[in-house]
């Protein structure tokens, strides 16, 4: 058995690598390719190419494609670039745009890997002749009693599995997370260096790769302009308390930007409840309404077992870079569920996910409804 577990020589196991163009991806072909498998890297245009020249630090843009190709030059790989802009600009972009103009905080990572990189990459990689696809992703695949399961990372601070939660059992049954182990990502940049690889010090990404400088608001503008219509902030009875430039400016939980000239009652701060689409509304209130004990999800992927009628005890992440909360979690009709938090918890907004966890392991997971 070899590393990736098939019963066969490496130099007679061909892995198809989804090359980004960022260190972590690069590791994993280097690392692939030095333990012998026939690795081929792929790396996939996802919108304008005359645009992405000009974008820095974000993925699969004109330079990143750039830098694929030079690494895969490198350790001496066949390297494939597929136009994917059109499958990009209906399943994710306009998605994104979708969820802002319904007043939620859409996470189109997610929506990529789930509607683009994990399933039409999957069908590639296969047609290919592919074994698995590996990605650079800081995830563990674990081999359980029913199969292989999906793990948080070795290294928490880089451990990516809330963004992979909608990835689903006949998909992680074919991938593969060679970093998912790593103890730090100054490891992964130790081993950049080693392969000589000429994105070693790279920096890492920080923005989704197509909302420049960070500026949703923009970007959602441009794509449905009626988003950036104006209408009026209101407190939690209903009366007016100024006017916004648009839904697609705010967040439930937001704090900063509001731009009232008054604050609460007591002066206390205000905070963004919820947004009401429909009626071009923010509302508005002070922290302690931002509370909420029972969530309802929407679109679960379910990787567990068989969830009893009176629910099980799981921790969930409602943030990527939050901890993980106590609560009990249930099924409901079809692909919808409700975790009841143990304890109070603040700015959970609709279009994020909630994933759930029994310790390590990812059970699932689905979209943070707007109720």
């Amino acid at each position: 058995m070899n590393s990736l577990g098939f019963d066969k020589a490496p130099e007679n196991t061909r892995i198809v690598v989804a090359m980004s163009g960022g260190v972590d991806s690069s590791v994993t072909a280097a690392l692939l390719r030095e333990q012998g498998y026939d690795v081929v890297g792929v790396t996939l245009q996802l919108y304008d190419y005359g645009m992405a020249v000009q974008k820095k630090g974000a993925c699969c843009a004109g330079q990143d494609i750039y830098d694929a190709r030079q690494v895969a030059e490198t350790i001496g790989i066949p390297h494939y670039i597929l136009d994917y802009e059109s499958k990009f600009s209906q399943s994710v972009m306009d998605d994104f745009a979708d969820s802002y103009m319904r007043g939620e905080t859409p996470i189109p990572c997610v929506r990529c890997n789930q509607k683009v990189k994990f399933r039409d990459m999957l069908d590639m990689a296969r047609d290919l002749g592919a074994e698995a696809l590996a990605t650079g992703h800081y995830v563990r695949r674990v081999m359980g009693v029913n199969g292989a399961e999906l793990h948080r990372a070795t290294d928490e601070s880089k451990d990516q599995s809330y963004f992979l939660f909608t990835t689903t059992q006949e998909q992680l049954d074919f991938l593969r997370f060679p970093l998912g182990g790593m103890m730090s990502k100054t490891e992964t940049r130790a081993l950049a260096e080693r392969f000589n690889l000429p994105v070693a010090a790279k920096p890492d990404s920080q923005d989704i790769c197509f909302v420049p400088n960070g500026d949703y608001a923009s970007v959602v503008a441009k794509l449905r302009p009626g988003g950036a219509d104006p209408g009026d902030i209101v407190d939690e009875q209903g009366n007016i308390l100024g006017r916004h430039e648009g839904i697609i400016h705010f967040t439930v939980g937001q704090r900063r930007g509001i731009n009232l000239t008054r604050a609460g009652e007591n002066n206390e701060p205000l905070y963004v409840l919820r947004l009401d689409a429909d009626k071009r509304q923010v509302v508005v209130g002070p922290h302690a309404s931002l509370a909420r004990q029972k969530i309802a999800l929407r679109e679960i992927n379910w990787l567990g077992g068989a969830v009893p009628a009176d629910g099980i005890p799981v921790s969930v992440k409602l943030r990527s870079a939050q901890a993980p909360l106590a609560a009990t979690f249930h099924k409901t009709e079809g692909a919808e569920g409700i975790i009841s938090l143990h304890e109070p918890a603040f700015g959970i907004a609709p279009g994020q996910a909630g994933v759930i966890y029994d310790g390590e392991r990812v059970l699932g997971g689905g979209w943070i409804r707007n109720v």
